[in-house]
């Protein structure tokens, strides 16, 4: 369905607002958790997705985690969003920590979003552990900063390092059609497979 839709729009309880157009030559990526090929494998429960990056405009709420720098959140950090550029951040400490560790990149691609990401495995706790905290069930991740033009054939973002937050409780439209509400999956199809994954 998302590798279908032209659209996103993302929201959360904490203020989260993200609208962004999708780039069909992006990759999207669903981890499944097989491992049973040599390789790299991440922990099952987590679909990336990659939008057209200068369409994504509004506003993302970090209420989870925020790695590196932070950890676990004990505050909102607010980013302002301009054309997939994060113009602003404010909130507490931690927002003030966040923000001193991008610059410290004196790299403006710091401030650039990579990805984002549905959570979806029914086990994962929120911990501080970043690998487990993207997969925790209704959440979704925006990643920060370096991506590779694997991912982005377009040369991918050239920046020093990456980070990754997660926002809660997240409600997700796919062009016109909610499939989400407040981390609970209601759209009639995939509702029976959350069912039988929880």
């Amino acid at each position: 369905m998302t590798g279908q839709a032209k659209r996103m729009r993302i929201t959360t309880p904490a203020g989260c607002d993200l609208s962004f157009e999708m780039e069909p030559q992006h990759l999207l990526s669903c981890d499944d958790g097989n491992a049973s090929e040599p390789g790299i494998h991440m922990l099952g429960g987590q679909i990336c997705f990659i939008p057209r990056f200068d369409s994504i405009e509004g506003t993302l709420v970090f209420d989870g985690s925020l790695v590196p720098p932070c950890g676990l959140l004990h505050e909102p950090v607010v980013l302002g969003v301009k054309q997939g550029r994060v113009t602003r951040i404010t909130g507490g400490s931690q927002a003030a920590e966040f923000r001193s560790w991008l610059e410290s990149f004196k790299d403006p691609n710091m401030f650039r979003l990579a990805h984002g990401c549905y959570a979806f495995n029914p086990g994962a706790k929120l911990t501080g552990n970043i690998l487990e905290d993207e997969r925790v069930w209704g959440a979704t991740e925006w990643g920060l900063g370096y991506l590779s033009n694997v991912d982005a054939p377009e040369g991918g973002i050239n920046a020093k390092s990456h980070t990754d937050g997660i926002c809660l409780n997240s409600s997700v439209w796919l062009d016109d059609n909610q499939i989400m509400d407040c981390g609970v999956v209601f759209e009639s199809e995939l509702a029976q497979l959350a069912a039988k994954l929880k």
